[in-house]
């Protein structure tokens, strides 16, 4: 399993943006992005009914929320990025693979976790869901380009943190990959090496450079 699969979601087209999701989005963003290194901790979930198939892992994703600066440590994994260069760590396989960072509109890498609705999406809002003390608003995307893989992303944001606590993607071919955030810890404190690979950090790896 792995984060990459954000990189590719078909279209059931909203008739037009709905206007109290797109207040309830701003008001996230403009959160979001008034943080420096955000840190959280998630699950990630991937769940196909038909095929009787669901597997979970632990993650931990550092974030530099005004660029495209992310680390990402899960069990098989990490992901590492500048920006402009992606580091994937195999670990049973003691490779690391390098790769170009897609910053188009086309790519949705997991430095955009918390922003993925801001281009190239219609959504629309379903409501609100109670757990616990907490409430959600419920929004689910649409993306405009119908050659995605999947063909819907619904958030559940919470309501008085105005956060993204969970993305759910439904993909084309019956899978469910879900991000559930477990925390989010805003402007921690970590060096800027962070975000670049040091191969020092991982002796005896080979590099495949994909670039």
């Amino acid at each position: 399993m792995s984060l990459l699969i954000l990189s590719g979601v078909y279209s059931s087209s909203y008739a037009q943006n709905d206007q109290k999701a797109k207040t309830i989005l701003a008001a996230v963003s403009k959160k979001y992005r008034s943080y420096d290194i955000v840190k959280t901790d998630f699950t990630f979930t991937l769940d196909n009914k038909q095929a009787n198939v669901k597997e979970s892992q632990q993650g931990t994703l550092y974030v530099k929320a005004s660029t495209n600066k992310y680390k990402v440590t899960m069990t098989d994994q990490d992901l590492i990025s500048d920006g402009k260069s992606q580091w994937t760590y195999l670990k049973k396989d003691k490779e690391v693979q390098v790769s170009n960072v897609d910053n188009s509109s086309e790519g949705l890498n997991p430095a955009k976790i918390f922003t993925i609705y801001e281009s190239g999406f219609k959504y629309l809002y379903t409501g609100e869901s109670k757990s616990g003390s907490k409430v959600y608003q419920m929004i689910d995307l649409s993306p405009t380009d119908t050659k995605k893989s999947y063909f819907k992303i619904r958030l559940s944001i919470d309501k008085a943190a105005k956060q993204i606590a969970n993305v759910l993607i439904f993909d084309k071919n019956g899978n469910r990959y879900t991000y559930n955030v477990k925390s989010f810890v805003p402007n921690v404190k970590v060096p800027e090496t962070t975000f670049a690979f040091d191969a020092k950090k991982y002796p005896g790896v080979e590099v495949v450079d994909l670039r």
